[in-house]
């Protein structure tokens, strides 16, 4: 597939501008396909929030309310899947039991936009520090990327470059920390950061 994995969605022209490439076509003639799974997973989410980002309500604006005409039922017809976030152990878990992971590899000109959890499920692990789901048996993730992703940095009081320095001490594997106006784009193994804001790479 083709990844394009943000924090906080589509949120300024430089992300928007490598969704339409990884697209090849307006975003108005595609098809998407919402999967608000990783909300059901944290403490944090629950049916308002779903219902506001599959009506594209003013606070995801930047994700569902894109310009997509219709939302399609079946994967395989989608041009984009759009991923939101939660809890990216409860998202992997589905992700895998529902078949989803194994179709995966058949859809390469299938693109996935993620928002944070939505991102991190792509990774080799979150990190105990983003594991909200009392059923995850660790912190491992779907693996598809070989790095991993600290969402939302200085969004949050504790998601500040000093937390995901200490983060990225235990992770064990290269790590992107990444504020909402930053993005990165995954191409046939090509990682590329699109961003108008801050980032910060750990690791080689």
């Amino acid at each position: 597939m083709k990844l394009l994995l943000t924090s906080g969605g589509v949120t300024n022209p430089s992300i928007h501008s490598a969704l339409v490439q990884l697209l090849g076509k307006p975003i108005a003639d595609c098809h998407a396909l919402c999967i608000p799974t990783a909300q059901w997973g944290h403490p944090m989410c629950g049916p308002t929030s779903v219902q506001g980002l599959v009506a594209a309500k003013p606070d995801w604006q930047y994700f569902t309310g894109l310009g997509s005409e219709r939302w399609v039922p079946w994967v395989r017809e989608a041009d984009v899947l759009l991923v939101d976030g939660g809890d990216a152990t409860y998202l992997c878990h589905w992700v895998r039991e529902s078949g989803l992971a194994d179709l995966l590899p058949s859809l390469p000109d299938t693109v996935w936009v993620g928002v944070s959890a939505g991102s991190m499920v792509m990774t080799p692990r979150i990190g105990t520090y983003f594991v909200e789901w009392p059923s995850a048996p660790d912190d491992r993730t779907l693996g598809v990327v070989d790095f991993s992703i600290f969402p939302h940095l200085n969004a949050f009081p504790t998601n500040t470059p000093a937390d995901a320095q200490r983060w990225a001490a235990d992770i064990g594997v290269p790590a992107y920390a990444i504020d909402e106006q930053t993005a990165i784009t995954v191409v046939d193994g090509t990682v590329e950061v699109v961003s108008e804001g801050q980032w910060t790479k750990f690791g080689s």
